[in-house]
């Protein structure tokens, strides 16, 4: 994937991802009713969205209480220098990865990590700590919702 750092996202684009973000697997022939534009376009906006690593892939989204049994965690990482984005990308490529978010303070991340199990969330965390650029990283189970 060549990501291009200097492509400005439109207006088309921007409502693209936005329905994408709430239905990831829209049909090609419904986003472009929704957008008023053809489904050829819908398809030249998705591989140009891609090309340039605006989109890094399709998901589901999952009721919260779907899954009541799994290990949920938040996990803070330090990230050495200027590798902020690279270590973004290696974590979005994770599926047990739900949310990224920068911060401020000791940590440059917050990472929300959702596993099946004791042992999957042990696989998760050893290849969180295996990725390139990750100095440090503090995680905490969440043990219930209050």
């Amino acid at each position: 994937m060549a990501e291009n750092p200097h492509y400005v996202y439109d207006a088309l684009d921007r409502e693209l991802i936005g329905l994408l973000r709430r239905d990831g697997r829209a049909s090609l022939a419904k986003l472009a009713n929704i957008l008023g534009v053809s489904r050829g376009t819908v398809q030249n906006r998705l591989d140009r969205l891609t090309e340039v690593g605006a989109l890094l892939g399709f998901t589901v989204r999952v009721r919260e209480d779907y899954g009541h049994d799994m290990v949920r965690a938040i996990m803070m990482v330090e990230v050495v220098g200027k590798t902020t984005s690279d270590v973004i990308k290696k974590l979005r490529g994770m599926p047990e990865v739900h949310h990224i978010h920068s911060t401020n303070g000791a940590w440059d991340l917050v990472v929300e990590i959702q596993a099946s199990n004791l042992p999957e969330f042990d696989r998760v965390l050893r290849e969180v700590r295996m990725i390139d650029n990750i100095l440090n990283s503090e995680t905490s189970i969440l043990l219930s919702s209050v």
